[in-house]
């Protein structure tokens, strides 16, 4: 027998939870299916977990170098990674509980465990049951690629996921793929105290990045020892002596890499293959991700992609971000679109990067004359305090209507500081409101009226 809900949420990632307790409060019967954990990657194997680990390897980092600060140690500095793993796991588990809570405890919301699949357009089966609902929300997330290297299938490999169960470290951890996830890894291990390489395909890391980001990045990892390949092209891997090799061909350096253990994190998949859109019709692209319009509908109508899936964004905050357009649009009587958001992120290395809008080089392709200005972090007050003053900051401007166009803070609270800019930008104000604001003294963000002070022609 079909059991009729008014709406369905396939996947409890970001986007799926608040939307579900949202359609509850408005007086609908729901149906969550989810396959594993709720939370999605976020919670489980994503910005929690890492972000807790990269504390611990902060704190790490930090006891290494207390002596500059007047602190003496009194003895050697020792990793449990048991220790720090298990703090990781509690950090998890409480935050995973507070979802599983919160949706157990929502009005008229049910959770069935299992994989969905659509059966028709408006008909999902799952473990055993027949489902159908006016309105489906898909919000089942990715998970990550492996990579066409050859010898891959005959070797034990990591990557984001199976690396939350690793409770030791890596006497040399490789990393193939220079980009956002692998570098975070890459430095939170060696500050752990593992010999690390980071090999990249391309000309540089993280090259979506201006090139001056890229090189700065590689500086500050190559300061605390991390080996970085870039150029790394016919890439090949294959146990040997109880550990991995990686063969790369690179402009320099030995051409083939030994080390213990091997990360992959070059990228990821949606979680569109097991769900059977073939059977509701629902378009998805050449690389599986479903096809959605500025309102996140799919070609379905009545079906909606959150999250991940769409590839209209690959973070948590645009995942939440696509909760709020779909609910203001259907219960707020909003007429909010996905291209309204302006895109902003960070990578988590130490010191972190905040990215928003569009970079250098983004500006330059529009044709537009801009405004650039570009202050190192030795000159931030606080940074040298604290002694942490590595990075830049860079800021880019419409030259006609003093808009920002996009900034880079890579340094000392880059991730926090660059926030107050993308308020001005989606206020759709003039640079001058941050110049003529006053700022807490001693604060990065004081810094940014001096940057601006510095604004000239893009050459």
């Amino acid at each position: 027998m079909k059991e009729h809900f008014d709406v369905i949420v396939i996947g409890a990632g970001q986007a799926g939870p608040p939307l579900a307790a949202r359609c509850s409060k408005q007086g609908l019967k729901v149906a969550v299916i989810e396959r594993d954990q709720l939370g999605g990657t976020c919670v489980n194997n994503g910005c929690i977990p890492t972000k807790t680990l990269i504390a611990s390897a902060r704190v790490a980092a930090l006891a290494r170098r207390a002596s500059e600060y007047g602190v003496m140690l009194n003895q050697p500095l020792r990793i449990d990674m048991p220790a720090v793993k298990a703090r990781k796991d509690a950090i998890v588990q409480a935050s995973r509980t507070g979802v599983t809570d919160w949706m157990a405890n929502a009005k008229n919301v049910s959770v069935i465990r299992g994989q969905a699949r659509f059966t028709g357009p408006r008909d999902v089966a799952v473990s055993g049951r027949a489902l159908s609902a006016e309105k489906i929300f898909i919000n089942v997330g990715g998970r990550p690629s492996t990579p066409k290297l050859a010898g891959i299938e005959g070797v034990n490999y990591l990557d984001n996921i199976s690396m939350m169960d690793v409770d030791f470290v890596p006497q040399h951890l490789i990393v193939i793929g220079g980009s956002y996830i692998g570098l975070e890894f890459a430095q939170m291990y060696r500050r752990f105290g593992a010999e690390v390489t980071v090999c990249e395909m391309g000309p540089r890391l993280i090259g979506r990045e201006d090139e001056d980001v890229s090189a700065e990045v590689r500086a500050i990892l190559e300061r605390e020892g991390i080996a970085v390949r870039t150029g790394a092209t016919c890439l090949a891997v294959e146990q040997r002596d109880g550990g991995i090799s990686v063969g790369v061909a690179c402009d320099s350096g030995a051409p083939k890499i030994a080390g213990s253990h091997l990360l992959l994190a070059t990228g990821r998949t949606p979680n569109t293959d097991a769900l059977g859109l073939e059977h509701a019709g629902i378009a998805v692209d050449a690389r599986g991700f479903i096809t959605v319009n500025d309102k996140l509908e799919t070609n379905v109508t009545g079906v909606y992609a959150l999250g991940d899936v769409n590839g209209r964004g690959a973070f948590t905050h645009t995942s939440w971000n696509d909760y709020e357009i779909v609910a203001a649009n259907l219960f707020d009587g909003d007429n909010r679109l996905v291209t309204d958001r302006i895109p902003t992120y960070a990578l988590f290395t130490d010191p972190p990067l905040g990215r928003v809008g569009l970079s250098f080089n983004e500006a330059r392709a529009t044709g537009r004359p801009v405004l650039t200005a570009k202050m190192q972090m030795t000159r931030v007050g606080r940074a040298r305090e604290a002694g942490e003053s590595q990075g830049f900051m860079k800021i880019v401007v419409d030259a006609e209507t003093k808009r920002i166009l996009g900034a880079a803070l890579l340094g000392l609270s880059g991730d926090e500081v660059v926030q107050s800019i993308l308020e001005v930008m989606y206020a759709d104000q003039p640079y001058t409101q941050i110049s003529r604001g006053v700022h807490i003294h001693p604060t990065v963000t004081e810094l940014l009226p001096t940057l601006l002070e510095g604004l000239k022609p893009l050459e």
